[in-house]
This record gives C-alpha cells, structure tokens and sequence, in this order.
C-alpha cells in the first residue's frame, strides 16, 4: 500500500524475457496500451482502476500512467511443473542438457509436466495518461522504490512519493502531472495532489459515433487504420466526467498525447496546427505546423479548441 490507506501505486513487470518463467507460457502485455495477469500471480486481486503503475522491462523503466479500467475473464491456462516435486520453479537454459532444471530439488529433466488449470485472468488498460519514460530509472533504483526492495514479484508495491520524487529529479514532471490528473486522492509529494478518476463509461460508444461523423482519419495527419485511432476529447473529461456529442476529435495514439499536454494545438484564429518548441526537432510533427486539420469542424469543436488554446498557449 503506498501513502494512503486504501490506495495502492505498482511497479509491473512488462511481458518479455524477464517475465517469462518456468512455470507459466507467459503473458500478453502492450505496455502503453495494457497489462495482463492472472489469478496464479501473487497479489493478483489487489491492482485496482485508478492505481498509480509503472512499468519496467529488462531491467530499465517504460513509462507510468493509471490504471483506467480493468476486465477479467475465466480462461484454462498451461502450466509446467517439475516431474519430480510438482513445484514451478523451473528455468529454461540455452545451450546445458537436459533444457530444464528445477531451482527447488535440483531436478534436471527434458520436458516439464504440463498442468491445465482454470484461472480468472484480468487486464487492465492505461493508455489514457500513458507517458513514456524509457530508460529514465534503471533496474538498481527502481528495487530501491518498492515496498520491498528484494522482491522478485512482478507486480510490487511501490513507494509512489518516492518514485515521483526521482522522476522530477530527473525532469520528468510532464508524467507527473498526467497521472495527477486521472489517479485517486493522495497526497503526493512536491505539492501534488491527486484527483478521483473518472472511469471512461461509454468510451466505445463515443469514439464510434465520431468514426461514423468523421471517417477513419486523424484531425491532425489524415487518412490512418481504425485499430489507431482513438477517441480524444477537447477538453478535460477527467473534470467533466461526460461525451459530449461534439466534444471530440479521432486522433492517432501519438497525436492523441502530443495534444492532451499541449504539445500540438490549434490557433482558434485560422483552425491552423500550432507545434511547441520541443516537437521543432521531430520532422513528422515539426511539419504539421501551420497546416490545416484534415477534418471539418463543428461550431462547439471550435469553441473547445479554443479553450485548449487558452489553457496551452495563453502565454
């Protein structure tokens, strides 16, 4: 449990070859998009939507955001286990015969048994306030963060005032402030404080209707496959908690974030793209200043653009 009674922050371990053990087949992570575990995991039930998460691989952070929803299902899961003491503690090796070994009774063997088990499986999305943080902590002080420095869970409780701490030493105050926006109560340190986050009911619905009114085409860029286009609001749907019908435009992923923290908007005077300084080294962004969005805008869409503008370039 992190600062506050009731409220939980996360360090997860992304799918890959940290996550892959002996006793499992692994797991499906997109990890700026989704999270997946299930009920073998230890501490598989407390994870909860609006926990703050971080997410690391390979020894090296990937970026933080909030958990935003989570669904389960009941699905049959294989799992391997030692001939001799049935435990899981069995490793895969690449080059030694026989290609098992058990950690626990020193078992070496060729193939594990195979049990089908039911289990509830749960994933979590947290794309919404999804910002990337590759490489900014390493393995080393990402331990030093948790609840339990010498954990080998892969989902550990996180010292979440103290993991904020090291990211705005390094400058990372931009993902400080998405996950303030969207995460529970608490107090955070460096005067942040968190808000109660709003589920996204109707979310589905709501980027369906804009793909019927607009097409399959990003505001910003054109023309783009459906699977990357998401629903994004004009304004902050985290303090309205409400659709409105024409409170959104379909953005690409990136564009999507670029536009949530100000670093694209649009100048309510022509409807031109505005790009900030700090996209001018990025040709595919740097080039989109000045152009015109590739979508018609209704008469409320200027209005939120315009506030949008307000709030990110009133300066």
């Amino acid at each position: 449990m992190s600062e506050s009674e009731g409220v939980s922050a996360w360090l997860l371990m992304a799918a890959g070859e940290n996550r892959g053990h002996g006793g499992n087949a692994g797991y499906d992570d997109q990890s700026d998009v989704y999270y997946t575990w299930d009920s073998t995991v230890h501490q598989y039930a407390h994870l909860k939507v609006g926990d703050p998460i971080a997410i690391w691989e390979k020894g090296r952070l990937l970026g933080t955001s909030v958990i935003e929803d989570i669904i389960e299902r009941t699905i049959e899961k294989q799992l391997f286990r030692c001939p001799r003491c049935a435990m899981a503690a069995i490793h895969e090796r690449a080059r030694k015969e026989p290609r098992f070994r058990c950690s626990n009774c020193k078992n070496e063997f060729d193939e594990p048994t195979v049990i089908v088990k039911q289990v509830t499986e749960y994933q979590s999305r947290h794309d919404a306030a999804w910002t990337p943080l590759e490489g900014t902590l390493a393995r080393h002080e990402l331990r030093e963060l948790c609840e339990k420095p010498k954990s080998i869970d892969s989902m550990r409780p996180l010292k979440w005032s103290a993991f904020e701490g090291a990211l705005l030493a390094r400058g990372a105050n931009a993902a400080v402030d998405r996950v303030a926006q969207r995460a529970p109560d608490i107090n955070f340190a460096q005067g942040h404080h968190l808000r109660l986050v709003r589920v996204r009911r109707g979310q589905q619905k709501f980027r369906a209707r804009l793909l019927d009114v607009q097409g399959t085409t990003c505001a910003f860029t054109g023309s783009a496959p459906p699977r990357v286009l998401e629903a994004g609001h004009l304004y902050s749907y985290a303090n309205l908690g409400v659709h409105h019908e024409h409170g959104g435009l379909l953005l690409r992923r990136d564009i999507h974030r670029l536009f949530d923290d100000g670093s694209l908007a649009v100048n309510p005077s022509d409807l031109r793209i505005d790009v900030s300084d700090e996209l001018e080294s990025y040709d595919q962004y740097a080039s989109l200043h000045d152009h015109e969005l590739q979508t018609r805008l209704t008469d409320a869409q200027v209005n939120w653009l315009a506030d949008h503008w307000v709030e990110h370039r009133a300066s």
